[in-house]
């Protein structure tokens, strides 16, 4: 089962309508390294990251795995680790994973400039939790918790951003 995502934040799936947040750049088939866009494309959902200490193991057929305190994202162009998971302290610039602010308590790495990973094309795209607001995020996709843990449960293999 495929999921449609607009631009104007609505994420379509099996004639389900859920609210998303999009990145404050937009979308763009043109993605690029802190252009703060989400991707435009066909995402493959790669593997579900969460946190154990915030919720139940989350319902899904992809593969899950709990992060971790030392758990981070290279998002670092020069570095070879540029667009992989990574441990901190690191030496190139990473985003944690394990955040305060709760929006990675769930997430679904999406399939975006991973095969191969070419520099400066766009880093640590995820499907996560939604911000009570809303608010745009720096290039991912984010549903409130509920409606991600429902679409994760519903066997999701891609999600078709439109630009």
């Amino acid at each position: 089962m495929d999921a449609v995502v607009h631009p104007d934040g609505r994420l379509v799936l099996g004639g389900q309508v859920f609210r998303a947040a999009l990145g404050r750049g937009g979308v763009r088939a043109d993605k690029q390294e802190g252009d703060g866009a989400t991707p435009a494309g066909l995402l493959a959902l790669r593997r579900v990251l969460y946190r154990a200490d915030r919720g139940p193991l989350p319902l899904t057929v992809l593969a899950r795995e709990p992060i971790a305190a030392s758990d981070g994202w290279c998002d670092d162009p020069a570095h070879p680790d540029y667009n992989r998971q990574v441990r901190l302290p690191h030496p190139a610039r990473c985003e944690a994973l394990w955040r305060d602010d709760g929006v990675y308590d769930l997430l679904a790495v999406l399939g975006w400039n991973d095969a191969p990973v070419l520099r400066g094309r766009g880093s640590a795209i995820f499907l996560h939790v939604a911000r009570p607001d809303h608010a745009p995020t720096e290039g991912c996709i984010a549903l409130a918790p509920a409606a991600l843990r429902e679409v994760l449960a519903r066997g999701l293999a891609t999600i078709q951003v439109l630009g």
